[in-house]
């Protein structure tokens, strides 16, 4: 119409009908309204996706300090039973107190230090088990019957830290001496991706008894659910004069 000077019979047919001016309006609006709620779309899920990403960092935070609180659970309960050996050698004035000290100094270098990574060679934690051993043997003397067997493993392999070492430590503190021995069995073999852990040792106390369970367990288990969720399995039963612990990890390399 302006185009026309305001003169309406010059304004082209379709211009002066009033549906087609009323589509073309309801199209614009269209139009219109669909960018901007697409606009407001984009921005809410990217809204969305940052409050998602907070959430989820929130989440991962609070699995890490969880994790480094039951790692420091650890560490005491270990160091005190490491020390009351060493105080019992140094009652005696033995000789092999400077051997239990440089031992424990190896294995306090682990769970200080490399326990603070996420995961550490299959083989370090092997290692360190064998170290705790051997300086319970000192303890025992001629009183351990103790077997190791572990499959030829990949040495890229990893575990968390300190996943074995509590159940081999509450075999040593719970098990019993029965006809003059603890005995005490561990086995590690892989079966495709499974990792398997087994041991037993000589054992008189009941299952629902404190002592048999050891502050470990629990700890332990948190762990596992935080570390490997459905990726596991844990048994821990008490058959005749055995304690078993049975742990499989169902995909290792997940």
């Amino acid at each position: 119409m302006f185009l026309s000077n305001l003169k309406i019979t010059q304004v082209p047919p379709m211009s002066r009908n009033f549906v087609f001016v009323l589509l073309l309006v309801f199209l614009v609006v269209s139009a219109v309204s669909f960018v901007r709620l697409l606009t407001h779309n984009f921005q809410t899920i990217s809204r969305n996706k940052e409050l998602e990403n907070k959430l989820l960092e929130g989440q991962l935070k609070f699995k890490e300090q969880e994790l480094q609180y039951l790692k420091k659970q650890i560490h005491p309960h270990f160091l005190f039973n490491t020390l009351n050996t060493i105080y019992g050698f140094s009652l005696k004035q033995s000789k092999q107190t400077p051997e239990v000290i440089l031992k424990l100094s190896n294995l306090l270098d682990y769970i200080l230090y490399q326990v603070q990574k996420p995961k550490v060679p299959l083989q370090e934690e092997v290692l360190h088990i064998k170290e705790y051993i051997s300086l319970e043997k000192i303890r025992f003397q001629d009183t351990l019957k103790i077997s190791f067997v572990m499959d030829e493993i990949n040495e890229n392999l990893q575990v968390a830290p300190m996943l074995f070492i509590p159940f081999v430590e509450n075999a040593f503190k719970h098990g019993s001496i029965i006809d003059g021995f603890l005995t005490i069995e561990i086995v590690i073999k892989m079966k495709g991706t499974e990792l398997e852990f087994t041991m037993k040792n000589s054992n008189k106390q009941d299952m629902d008894s404190p002592a048999s369970k050891g502050v470990g367990l629990d700890n332990i288990t948190k762990r596992l659910n935080l570390l490997y969720k459905e990726n596991y399995e844990l048994k821990v039963v008490q058959e005749n004069s055995w304690h078993k612990v049975f742990l499989l990890i169902k995909d290792i390399h997940g």
